[in-house]
């Protein structure tokens, strides 16, 4: 039997159901792959967002140093002998800004990523304390005088820090007393350059126990 022209609508109408199911299933795939493609972008983005505002705001906490936070807070306790040594914790971490410290020369604290050369380095001119405390970290002692020192005091402090590897010196007209020493922690005041608390202040914290990090290079930093 011939088949019906209803036989043959019927036909032709499910050949259309099944297309449109199949461009519907079609649809479906491409929307669900969009939508997904859609996700992971948005993901993407807020991960990248986050990340760089995580990362900000650690910049900026390393480089807003000005407030001396992380400087390190505490005091000096003088000794029998005479060297004062700071009681607080000392922050060690790198920062781009300057660092308000807590006394002069500073004695630690966070600091420039760049130390200055302390190989028996004698600067004529102020250096940035950012820099000379990176110097403390690696076991150097920082002599330092003011105006008040007599020139023939500098000349022969001069001639000493030259031939003691881990040392350096420059001029620090903000300081209270003529002639201070400095290591990591520690300081004193000398009378001149012939006191004998000079060599003992040298022979302990060159290199001394008090170094964060001993052995590390005194060369290769920065210099006048």
């Amino acid at each position: 039997m011939a088949p019906t022209k209803n036989t043959g609508s019927s036909a032709a109408r499910k050949a259309r159901i099944e297309e449109m199911r199949r461009a519907e299933r079609t649809r479906e795939r491409r929307n669900r792959i969009l939508t997904i493609t859609a996700s992971v972008v948005v993901v993407a983005c807020l991960v990248a967002g986050a990340t760089y505002l995580v990362s900000s705001q650690a910049d900026d906490k390393d480089s807003a140093a000005s407030d001396s936070k992380n400087s390190g807070s505490g005091k000096f306790v003088t000794g029998k002998d005479g060297v004062k040594t700071w009681s607080g914790q000392l922050g060690r971490t790198h920062v781009t800004k300057s660092v308000s410290y807590p006394m002069e020369p500073p004695v630690g604290g966070d600091h420039h990523q760049a130390w200055m050369n302390c190989n028996g380095d004698v600067y004529t001119k102020a250096i940035n304390n950012e820099n000379a405390v990176h110097s403390l970290e690696h076991g150097a002692v920082w002599v330092t005088y003011n105006s008040k020192a007599s020139e023939a005091d500098v000349k022969a402090l001069a001639e000493k820090v030259k031939k003691t590897p881990y040392t350096l010196m420059s001029p620090d007209d903000k300081q209270k007393d003529p002639i201070m020493l400095t290591a990591w922690g520690k300081q004193r005041t000398v009378t001149s350059a012939s006191d004998p608390n000079l060599g003992k202040f040298f022979e302990e914290f060159v290199q001394g126990k008090q170094t964060p990090e001993p052995g590390a290079a005194c060369t290769g930093g920065l210099s006048q």
